[in-house]
């Protein structure tokens, strides 16, 4: 039986400090997986690098490390997106391009994601049989307490509202199987959040925790807005409790003024008629105005998402890539 291909998939915007040291000590932990035997079977490492659009020289150090491996028989390929279109649309396209390795693991080229747990990873495959095994963080020591309290927040809303279950403290990076890596590159889906299609996609997935590790260099790309969007993005693309809520609401508003109507008629009946209170009626005009705007905000949300899906742009536009010159039969999602 021939080893088993394992490919290390690394999204990559503006890395251009990490990418060698990221390789290097990938290589080391590769080295002594294959040293160890301590496994059933032989692994051989290949890597996918995706540069999003980078504006720095992350794309020149994805390049000299493609060329430091081919001297060194160690397969490297790379895709290079014409902007940056996000790193969803990254973790896609190396799924698209990996769907002939055994294996897939996703991780950040920042060393946030210790490279050393992907022994462990494969140890848990070998005993369990699953299909994935993935990381979550236990601590979230160095990041600011507002944003814990409301990634916290996240993780219990869409556990509670969507069909899906997401673990607290889940990251991206995890070891896939081949059928599993195959499942998740079938759904070309333009609005994408991949946690919740790790989760929706279902398969068999193993846990390991590990404490929060900081940035190897550089600053996070997420900003507030960003982790907004995000979290607005997932909660959308997997609840339509929005929507329900929207109309339960409506028809409590509805059962509420038809009960307000028929004491008024009462009080109208019974005392006369009273003097008009135009403050509390342009108040109430003023607060539904907004209710009824902003449930046609949300239904917009959701049909602009629908129309953005009508137009079947693709999800990412390659710029640059040697797959071609490595691996001809894989196709590439333009």
């Amino acid at each position: 039986m021939g080893n088993k291909r394992i490919d290390i998939i690394v999204p990559c915007y503006n890395e251009e400090q990490n990418i060698e040291a990221f390789y290097s000590e990938m290589q080391a932990v590769a080295s002594q997986i294959k040293k160890s035997g301590a496994y059933e079977n032989s692994y051989d490492f290949a890597y996918i690098f995706i540069d999003d659009g980078s504006k720095d020289g992350t794309l020149e150090q994805i390049r000299r490390v493609a060329d430091q491996a081919a001297a060194g028989q160690t397969t490297v390929k790379y895709i290079s997106f014409s902007r940056n279109f996000g790193k969803e649309a990254a973790m896609y396209a190396g799924l698209k391009a990996s769907t002939d390795a055994d294996f897939a693991v996703i991780m950040d080229a920042d060393l946030q994601h210790p490279p050393r747990l992907i022994a462990d990873m494969l140890q848990k495959v070998e005993e369990t049989g699953c299909d994935s095994v993935a990381a979550r963080r236990v601590s979230r020591k160095g990041e600011p307490k507002i944003r814990s309290v409301f990634a916290r927040l996240f993780y219990k809303l869409m556990n509670k509202y969507c069909e899906i279950e997401i673990v607290d403290g889940a990251v991206d990076f995890r070891l896939m199987s081949k059928r599993m890596v195959k499942a998740i590159a079938d759904m070309p889906e333009t609005q994408r959040f991949s946690k919740g299609i790790f989760a929706w996609v279902g398969f068999d997935t193993q846990w390991i925790e590990f404490e929060n590790v900081q940035r190897l260099s550089g600053e996070t790309k997420w900003t507030v807005w960003g982790l907004t969007k995000y979290a607005i993005d997932g909660f959308i693309d997997f609840a339509d409790s929005p929507l329900k809520f929207a109309g339960a609401f409506g028809g409590f508003i509805a059962a509420g003024s038809a009960i307000y109507l028929i004491v008024e008629i009462i009080k109208t009946i019974v005392m006369g008629k009273d003097t008009p209170g135009y403050a509390s009626t342009i108040c109430l005009i003023l607060f539904f105005g907004g209710v009824i705007i902003a449930i046609l905000g949300l239904i917009g949300e959701y049909i602009g998402r629908m129309y953005l899906e009508t137009k079947s742009r693709p999800i990412y536009i390659e710029k640059e890539s040697n797959i071609s010159d490595t691996e001809e039969e894989q196709p590439i999602e333009r």
